[in-house]
């Protein structure tokens, strides 16, 4: 079975360190678990709350499953055509907006515990 880990040592530059960024917030900080399933990493309390998908542009997509129903008041997530799900890309560490993303995580949370 593969490990978040192992995905992580698969990756490389700023996809390596966008996830790894991430996966230490999502687990240590958020408190949630995370597992490999459908091939990336994907973190929960009570069901899934969010995955990192690597995207083009050697970026990766923070995506919520619960998306169309967290406020967006940052106005940070994007449907990109899907019904539940939205997301953020993100290209470059340094650009992460971590403020904005732990209050759409907090929320994601909350909704989680419905």
């Amino acid at each position: 079975m593969k490990t978040i880990e192992n995905f992580i040592l698969g990756l490389d530059g700023q996809q390596k360190a966008i996830v790894s960024f991430f996966h230490e917030r999502l687990t240590n900080y958020h408190d949630l678990r995370g597992k490999i399933s459908y091939n990336i990493p994907v973190y929960y309390r009570k069901s899934w709350v969010c995955y990192l998908n690597p995207i083009k542009k050697n970026g990766i997509e923070l995506a919520f499953t619960k998306g169309y129903l967290l406020s967006n008041d940052q106005n940070l997530l994007q449907m990109k055509n899907r019904k539940y799900v939205a997301g953020i890309d993100l290209y470059e560490i340094q650009e992460i907006p971590e403020r904005s993303i732990d209050e759409i995580i907090q929320e994601a949370l909350i909704i989680d515990q419905m």
